[in-house]
């Protein structure tokens, strides 16, 4: 008898024992999983802009880190014709430490904060030869260098297109007009209870 609950404890044990590893393991895919996945990077919700020759143009990105950064290393690449070729690089120690940009290009500048979590730059005197896909790519030591990257287009013109704003225009003048409208009845309405308010004052009693 004793033998038997001897046996049945140690199956207990072992069960608990199973448990305990089968949770360890989710905890560890769980966590590499979320590790992986630690530091984003986003060039907005409009992957493109468009702009006329001669101006000048922001190429936004920004980056966000759940475990933080150290020694984030960035850069901006413009696609050419296959050929990805570096605008600016640099690395940002940690947080709110700015980085030393390294530019490569004697037309860009390089306009984000560590602050802000930005490594946006501007794009000056732009070209039809600016056109393509510019890349800003980083990579966090602190998620084993994990790359990551995001794509804006960047789309050169003679001219910016004209918007047609007409439908607008007819919904602002309906609009417009049923209010009109409204406030005039609102009007005719005081005018007439006031006229009939007066005609009941002036009425000789019975």
């Amino acid at each position: 008898m004793e033998a038997q609950r001897n046996s049945r404890s140690f199956l207990h044990r072992c069960a608990r024992s199973g448990d305990a590893v089968h949770a360890s393991v989710v905890i560890t895919l769980l966590v590499g999983v979320w590790c992986a996945q630690a530091l984003e990077v986003s060039v907005g919700k409009v992957h493109f802009v468009e702009v006329m020759n001669g101006s000048s143009v922001l190429l936004p990105c920004t980056y966000s880190s759940c475990i933080g950064i150290k020694n984030l290393y960035f850069n901006w690449q413009y696609n050419d014709n296959g050929t990805m070729v570096k605008i600016c690089e640099a690395v940002i120690p940690t947080e709110l430490v700015e980085p030393n940009v390294k530019i490569y290009h004697e037309r860009v500048e390089f306009v984000g904060s560590s602050k802000e979590s930005n490594i946006s730059i501007l794009l000056w005197n732009v070209t039809f030869e600016d056109e393509g896909e510019y890349t800003c790519f980083a990579r966090n030591p602190k998620e084993k260098d994990r790359n990551h990257s995001a794509i804006f287009t960047l789309i050169v013109v003679d001219q910016l297109r004209e918007v047609d704003n007409t439908l607008t225009i007819i919904i602002v003048s309906v609009i417009g007009g049923v209010i009109g409208l409204v406030i005039i009845i609102m009007v005719i309405k005081a005018v007439v209870v006031h006229i009939l308010n007066k005609a009941q004052e002036k009425k000789p009693e019975g």
